[in-house]
């Protein structure tokens, strides 16, 4: 094992923060359009590219162990699981059950 560990240099924190930033502006932006049902996709999808940043440069992920990255992959499945059955439960609800509870 190598005594030492690689890491971004204060260029690479530049360049993600200033992509951060973009990105922030872009979702900004995004925001005053009227994409129709696309809006919360783009959006999300643009928060998940940011979080990515994050992830992979601010918080060194993209230089850490094997067993770092396995445990931020079962974290980020075991959420994945968790929003699949919350949207299952959501999606397959009697809606009209709900509007007239006593009939």
């Amino acid at each position: 094992m190598s005594s030492h560990a690689h890491h971004p240099t204060v260029k690479t924190f530049v360049a993600v923060w200033i992509a951060l930033l973009v990105l922030t502006a872009v979702t900004v932006y995004v925001a005053t359009l009227d994409l129709g049902p696309l809006n919360p996709i783009v959006a999300l999808t643009i928060a998940t590219v940011k979080a990515l940043l994050v992830l992979l440069f601010f918080m060194e992920l993209r230089y850490s162990t094997a067993l770092t990255k396995v445990g931020v992959t079962a974290a980020i499945f075991f959420l994945l699981i968790l929003i699949w059955l919350t949207l299952s439960d959501y999606l397959t609800r009697g809606w009209s059950s709900y509007i007239h509870p006593f009939h």
